[in-house]
């Protein structure tokens, strides 16, 4: 599975998955230019993006979804809670997520997972290569970390993951407190330690990739989000990359299954 982040922070999202030759678009929280922009860097069409997949309604997720799919012939998947929260999506034909039920979309298989935000019905996701095999759990926007996520991101082999803030940085930082108490809100956003604290539980020999994302601009930085999940990751059976997602910048890698014999021999 080739996964690209086109971009992932306060203003945008999007993550490209390839499978077979089919194309997964997970959010489209950039306008429909900047998203054609990253892609070409990518050597990606537009136009060869099968569906888009929205964790949620928030601009940072969706600003460009309306405009592409109607310019490109994007299928929309998303919850109840997302579509009726996104203006302008209803008139394009979205279909439904139901949260309980995989969704299959030709090549890739969709589990979705109940998130805790301010959002309407906010999910991450796990999508697998059907036929190659290879699990990459995705996870933004959350205040805190609910136990059927972890359950879900056992033996994945890609981790997308936000890393929000600093709690420190978030308080000592230029956000009202109204804004710092809803970040830090057991719906708002995940800090570092939550999310070192989640790399550790489902961290383990065949997890090739750990990518921070969503990092605030003012509360964070990618040194100390990275210094901070390192830590917690480095006393585990954990070998993979680590690596931290920026705002305006694309970041591609390839994931590949852990050999079952691997996998085994853990056990």
């Amino acid at each position: 599975m080739n996964v690209t982040i086109l971009g992932s922070g306060s203003r945008g999202n999007a993550v490209v998955l390839e499978a077979d030759g089919i194309r997964l678009l997970i959010d489209a929280g950039f306008n429909a230019k900047t998203l054609a922009a990253r892609m070409a860097t990518a050597d990606i069409a537009p136009e060869s993006i099968s569906a888009v997949v929205l964790t949620h309604e928030h601009s940072d997720h969706v600003a460009g979804v309306c405009t592409a799919a109607r310019r490109w012939g994007w299928k929309i998947f998303g919850t109840d809670g997302t579509i009726r929260g996104t203006a302008g999506l209803s008139n394009l034909n979205p279909i439904t997520i139901d949260v309980e039920l995989p969704l299959q979309l030709e090549t890739m298989r969709v589990r979705c997972v109940r998130t805790p935000h301010d959002a309407g019905e906010p999910i991450a996701v796990v999508v697998e290569g059907i036929a190659c095999g290879s699990r990459l759990g995705i996870a933004y926007d959350l205040g805190h970390v609910p136990a059927g996520l972890t359950r879900e991101f056992q033996q994945l082999d890609g981790l997308i993951l936000e890393a929000n803030h600093d709690d420190e940085m978030l308080r000592a930082g230029p956000y009202p407190v109204v804004v710092q108490n809803r970040i830090a809100s057991s719906h708002g956003h995940l800090n570092n330690r939550a999310a070192a604290s989640l790399a550790r539980q489902v961290a383990h020999r065949g997890l090739r990739h750990v990518v921070l994302a969503h990092l605030s601009q003012h509360n964070n930085t990618a040194a100390l989000a990275r210094s901070t999940v390192d830590a917690a990751i480095r006393s585990t059976d954990f070998r993979g990359a680590l690596t931290v997602s920026r705002q305006d910048a694309v970041t591609s890698f390839t994931l590949q299954r852990a050999r079952r014999a691997e996998q085994l021999s853990l056990l």
